[in-house]
């Protein structure tokens, strides 16, 4: 009855406005003010014909894939448009907690025991060199280096214990074969120092750089990585990552109120992250479009 395009509207309206809930959200779309009827209009609904909460409910866990098409749709648009540069490429991810609540511990995980209600039992333990230990999920990106850095084309969501090494290949592989061709280098950290990874990177024409070091028993394939991590051009490309990803990531959790989450369970946790990063993507395409000095500068417009 509700094309996915009429509902991302809406989820769009609740990541907006901050909307804590889907209960807010129908509220919000339901209340008789000509701000909130013009909202309604914008996304495409009637007064008659108005989703009802648990319609949102249902909807919220099944929109993630359709969410990661769009976001790849508007990379390629990007890029066909010529607004960023995919030349080099970074790739990371950024632990996010599961909603404010009890955790889960390891013991009582183990034995499948849930001690108490208002546990996200889908969420996991991970660690991170620079969060320490988070419960809850893991966002990954691959965005574009330079003075715009978006999210780029590919973006997922797994459970804080998955390893960078394990989304890296199916990350790339979802990129558009146009965006491929363009590419020279991918930027990433240690977590993505895999034997493997580095062979899809070259199958697909470009070579993935991460921090590797020269020991007494390096590896003779591996002197190669580091040769070229250690040269001019290895120690230019590198760096990119943090100023672009690493920032990135951090700013769309920070705007978008979505760490911790205000959701529980996986497929309304994906959504809801994953439509963060549409959104990002959305706003700073808009700022492209007028031209803005900074195209990255979309605080202002959410009235933070």
């Amino acid at each position: 009855m509700y094309p996915t395009t009429i509902i991302l509207r809406c989820f769009i309206v609740r990541i907006w406005f901050r909307l804590d809930s889907n209960r807010s959200l129908h509220h919000y779309l339901s209340t008789d003010l000509p701000f909130n009827r013009k909202v309604m209009r914008a996304c495409g609904l009637s007064e008659s014909h108005l989703p009802s909460r648990r319609t949102f409910d249902r909807r919220l866990k099944t929109v993630s894939i359709d969410i990661k098409e769009r976001v790849t749709a508007m990379g390629r648009q990007s890029v066909s448009e010529g607004l960023v540069k995919p030349h080099i490429l970074a790739v990371d991810s950024t632990p996010v907690k599961a909603k404010r609540g009890r955790m889960w511990h390891k013991p009582s995980m183990g034995k499948g025991i849930v001690p108490c209600s208002g546990i996200d039992t889908d969420a996991r333990w991970g660690y991170s060199h620079t969060k320490g230990w988070t419960f809850g999920y893991k966002l990954h990106v691959v965005s574009s280096t330079g003075s715009v850095a978006v999210p780029l084309s590919a973006a997922d969501v797994t459970t804080a214990n998955v390893h960078d090494n394990q989304v890296h290949g199916e990350l790339t592989c979802s990129l558009p074969s146009t965006t491929i061709k363009e590419t020279s280098h991918m930027t990433a950290d240690p977590g993505y120092d895999d034997h493997d990874l580095y062979g899809l990177s070259m199958s697909l024409g470009f070579q993935l750089v991460c921090p590797v070091y020269r020991y007494r028993n390096t590896p003779k394939e591996r002197l190669n990585l580091v040769d070229f991590y250690e040269s001019a051009l290895g120690q230019v490309v590198y760096p990119k990552r943090g100023t672009s990803t690493e920032p990135l990531i951090e700013h769309i959790k920070s705007i978008f109120r979505v760490d911790p989450l205000p959701v529980r369970g996986y497929d309304k946790a994906c959504a809801v992250v994953l439509l963060s990063v549409l959104l990002c993507k959305i706003l700073v395409y808009c700022n492209c479009k007028m031209q803005k000095d900074n195209p990255r500068a979309i605080k202002y417009m959410i009235g933070c």
